[in-house]
C-alpha cells in the first residue's frame, strides 16, 4: 500500500505505462456523527464503513495513495459559509449545547446532531480540500474521499438535507480563491446524486469560474428539496448566466440510458466548449438501483460510463467527493465501479440493453431550447464562455428526437402513472377565475407555458399540457380582495393576494378568467402552492368538481399541508362551464382577521403587474386601478403616491405601445 508522504519520492516516468497516482481518504472519525439516540437513519456510519470493506476487499487501497483526513480551517469554510453558520457546527457538539443540541436540529430541515457532529463536519470538509489541492498540484491524477456528513444541500447560512458544510463547494472556493499559484482558474462541479444541489448552486450562482451541472429527481419541484430551483431554466445570474445547468427528471425509475443521454446531448459538449482545469464531482450514489430513497436504475457500470467520459476532460483531473446513498450495497459496489475506472485505464466492459424514457428526451430538448434562447438574449452582454458558442454547439448535438427509441417495457411516468387521470381531465374544460398577479396575461403564462416575467424571483415548470387558454372573458364577483403573508419565493418580501372564500354583496372583486382544462387546473394548483406531493394523481378530479358544483359551500379544500392556496371555490357558470378558483381556508380567513395571519402591503413589482392586468385587461383605468388596490391593501399616503406613480408609468408605457 502506497502512503501519501510518499508521493514525491517514486518516479514511473520510465514505465512503458504510467501507473495512475490515484488518492483514496477515509477517516473512520466520521463515523462519530450518528443520530444522538440511537435511531435507524438513512445517512449513518455504516454508509462509510460499507464502502471502505468493499474496497478493502477488492484490495484496493493497496493500488491507491492513502490519504490522511484533515480538519479544515474556518477562514476556508467562511469562503461560502457564513460566520454565524461556521460558529454553530463548530460549537453545537460541546457539553454546552447538550439540553438544547436536539431542539436546535429539529428547527433545520432533514438534521440531525449529536457530541461528533462537530469533528465530522470538519473532517469531511478538510478532506474534500485535501484531495482536491493534491489533485491540483499533480501529486495525484485524481482521488476519491469518502466522507460523511454530506454537502451539497447546506447553503451559506444553513443546514439541511442531512448536510452541515457544504464540502465541494469549499474545496472549490479554496483553490479558486486561495491557491492562484495552482492555476486552477475554471472547474466543473457535476453533481449526480439523485437531490438537486440548492447549496453548491447557490454558492456559485453569479461565478463564471465554475460551471455547475447537476442532474436529479424533480419532479416539477416535488422531488427533495421540493423547490423551483432545479429547474432547467435557473441558469445563473450576472456574470455566471450559462454556467449553471440542470437537467430535472419529470419521473423516477431513470437508469443508465437516460444519464447517458444526457452526457452524450448535454454535458459532454458543454464541458468540452468550458474546457475545465479540474472537474469535481458531487458523487451521491443514491440514483443506484435500489436505493431505498432515490427511486432510480443507475448501475455501478452506468456510473463508470460516466466516469470515463468526464476523463477526458482537466487531464483527468478529477475529485469525487461521495454525497448521498444510502443501500449499503449499492453505494460500496457504486464507488468501487468508480474507483477502478479512476485506477485503469482500460475499456470498460459492459452494456446497457435499456432506452431512455421519453421524458428524459423531453427534458434534454427543453434545455436545448431554453439554452438557445438564452444564448440570443445574451448577444449584446458582455461576452461568456460558454453562452458565447453555445448555441452552435448544442445544435450540432440535437437529434430528431421523434426517431430516437425510447424505453417500451416501462412506460414514462408522465405516460403510465399519469396518462389515465391526464387523459380523462384534458377533456373537461373549467374558468380559471384569478385575481392576483395572475390577472395579467404574461404572468398567467408562466404558470402554463412555463418560465418567469419581469420581477419574478423564480421561474415556473409550467403545465404538461402547455396549450394556452381557449377563451378569456373578465367577470366581477362579490368577493373581498386583500394582501396576507409577508414574503413568497415568486416576488420576495410583501404580501401576495387573497380572496375571502365567502361572499358579500358589498364587495367587489375583479377576475380574469382563463378558459383551460381540469388538468391545466390541477397543474396551475400544484405551482400556485409549491408542494411536495406525487404528481401522478390530481389534487382536483371529476369527484372533487361534481362536489364542489353541487354541494354548498361550494368549495373543498384540497390535500395540502401548510399551503396558501389550498381551497378551491366554486363561482358558478359561465356559458354553462363551471368557474373555480383557488384562495385560502375560510379558518385561515379567521386567523387573518384575528391577526394570527399577517396582513401585509405587496411589493412594488407585485402591485405592478396586477395593475398591468387590469388596466390591459381594460377593465380600469391606471387611477381606478390604484384605487382598487389601494383599498385592498390599506396602503398610507406616502406608500400609495409612491405606488401611483408606478402605476401611472406603466399606463403610459403601455398607452405608447398601443399608439
Amino acid at each position: 500500500m502506497e502512503v501519501a508522504e510518499d508521493i514525491d519520492c517514486e518516479n514511473k516516468s520510465q514505465q512503458q505505462k504510467r501507473t495512475r497516482r490515484v488518492g483514496l481518504l477515509y477517516d473512520e472519525r466520521m463515523c462519530k456523527h450518528s443520530t444522538p439516540d440511537g435511531d435507524p437513519h438513512p445517512e449513518n456510519p455504516n454508509r462509510i464503513k460499507a464502502i471502505w470493506n468493499k474496497l478493502q476487499s477488492a484490495a484496493i487501497p493497496q493500488r491507491c495513495v492513502v490519504l490522511e483526513a484533515k480538519e479544515a480551517e474556518d477562514k476556508h469554510i467562511l469562503s461560502v459559509h457564513t460566520k454565524k453558520h461556521v460558529d454553530l457546527i463548530r460549537n453545537i457538539s460541546s457539553k454546552q449545547f447538550n439540553s438544547r443540541r436536539n431542539r436546535i436540529a429539529s428547527k433545520f430541515n432533514s438534521i440531525y446532531l449529536n457530541e461528533g457532529s462537530s469533528e465530522a463536519a470538519y473532517l469531511a470538509a478538510g478532506s474534500a480540500i485535501e484531495v482536491a489541492e493534491r489533485v491540483a498540484k499533480g501529486e495525484l491524477d485524481s482521488a476519491m474521499a469518502i466522507i460523511r456528513p454530506p454537502g451539497h444541500h447546506a447553503e451559506q447560512d444553513e443546514a439541511m438535507g442531512f448536510c452541515l458544510y457544504n464540502n465541494v463547494a469549499i474545496a472549490a472556493s479554496v483553490l479558486l480563491n486561495e491557491k492562484p499559484e495552482l492555476g486552477i482558474n475554471k472547474i466543473l462541479i457535476v453533481d449526480w446524486d439523485v437531490h438537486h444541489g440548492n447549496g453548491t448552486q447557490k454558492m456559485f450562482w453569479k461565478d463564471p469560474r465554475v460551471l455547475f451541472f447537476s442532474v436529479h429527481r424533480h419532479e416539477f419541484g416535488s422531488f427533495y428539496p421540493a423547490n423551483g430551483d432545479g429547474f432547467y431554466t435557473m441558469i445563473g445570474e450576472g456574470p455566471g448566466a450559462g454556467y449553471n445547468i440542470n437537467v430535472p427528471w419529470e419521473n423516477g425509475r431513470c437508469g443508465d440510458a437516460d444519464y447517458f443521454a444526457v452526457w452524450d446531448h448535454i454535458l459532454v459538449p458543454v464541458a468540452k466548449e468550458f474546457n475545465p482545469d479540474l472537474i469535481i464531482v458531487s458523487a451521491g450514489f443514491d440514483a443506484a438501483a435500489g436505493d431505498p430513497l432515490g427511486g432510480c436504475r443507475v448501475t455501478p457500470y452506468g456510473y463508470a460510463v460516466m466516469l470515463k467520459k468526464l476523463m477526458s476532460f482537466a487531464n483527468g483531473k478529477i475529485v469525487l467527493a461521495l454525497e448521498g446513498g444510502y443501500n449499503l450495497e449499492s453505494i460500496a459496489s457504486s464507488t468501487l465501479s468508480c474507483v477502478e475506472v479512476l485506477l485503469d485505464d482500460n475499456p470498460i466492459h459492459g452494456s446497457s440493453e435499456a432506452y431512455p424514457f421519453e421524458s428524459t428526451w423531453r427534458v434534454i430538448q427543453a434545455y436545448i431550447v431554453t439554452s438557445s434562447s438564452d444564448s440570443e438574449a445574451e448577444d449584446n452582454e458582455d461576452p461568456k464562455i460558454i453562452s458565447k458558442h453555445l448555441e452552435d454547439v448544442l445544435q450540432d448535438v440535437i437529434e430528431p428526437f421523434s426517431k430516437l427509441k425510447v424505453d417500451g417495457s416501462i412506460q414514462d411516468h408522465v405516460a403510465s402513472n399519469s396518462c389515465t387521470w391526464r387523459s380523462e381531465l384534458s377533456k373537461v374544460d373549467i374558468w380559471y377565475a384569478s385575481f392576483g398577479s395572475n390577472l395579467c396575461l404574461e404572468r398567467f403564462l408562466c404558470y402554463i407555458k412555463g418560465g418567469q416575467m419581469e420581477g419574478m424571483k423564480t421561474p415556473f415548470p409550467g403545465c404538461a399540457d402547455k396549450t394556452p387558454p381557449k377563451e378569456i372573458v373578465w367577470k366581477t364577483f362579490p368577493r373581498r380582495l386583500f394582501f396576507g403573508r409577508e414574503s413568497t419565493h415568486t416576488w420576495g418580501p410583501g404580501g401576495v393576494a387573497f380572496l375571502n372564500p365567502e361572499s358579500n354583496i358589498r364587495d367587489k372583486a375583479y377576475m380574469c378568467l382563463y378558459r383551460i382544462t381540469l388538468e391545466q387546473f390541477n397543474d396551475v394548483l400544484v405551482q400556485e402552492n409549491v408542494v411536495s406531493f406525487p404528481v401522478n394523481s390530481p389534487l382536483f378530479d371529476l369527484t372533487g368538481l361534481d362536489s364542489v358544483t353541487r354541494e354548498e359551500p361550494h368549495s373543498l379544500q384540497v390535500h395540502l399541508k401548510e399551503c396558501w392556496y389550498s381551497n378551491v371555490v366554486y363561482l358558478g357558470k359561465e356559458h354553462d362551464i363551471p368557474i373555480l378558483t383557488m384562495t385560502c381556508t375560510k379558518s385561515e380567513m379567521d386567523g387573518y382577521k384575528s391577526g394570527e395571519f399577517p396582513l401585509c402591503a405587496p411589493a412594488k413589482n407585485y402591485v405592478n403587474t396586477i395593475a398591468r392586468g387590469l388596466v390591459e385587461g381594460k377593465q380600469l383605468s391606471q387611477e381606478a386601478a390604484m384605487a382598487y388596490l389601494q383599498e385592498a391593501s390599506g396602503l398610507g399616503p406616502k406608500v400609495q403616491y409612491s405606488l401611483f406613480q408606478g402605476v401611472k408609468k406603466l399606463a403610459s408605457s403601455i398607452s405608447g405601445v398601443a399608439n
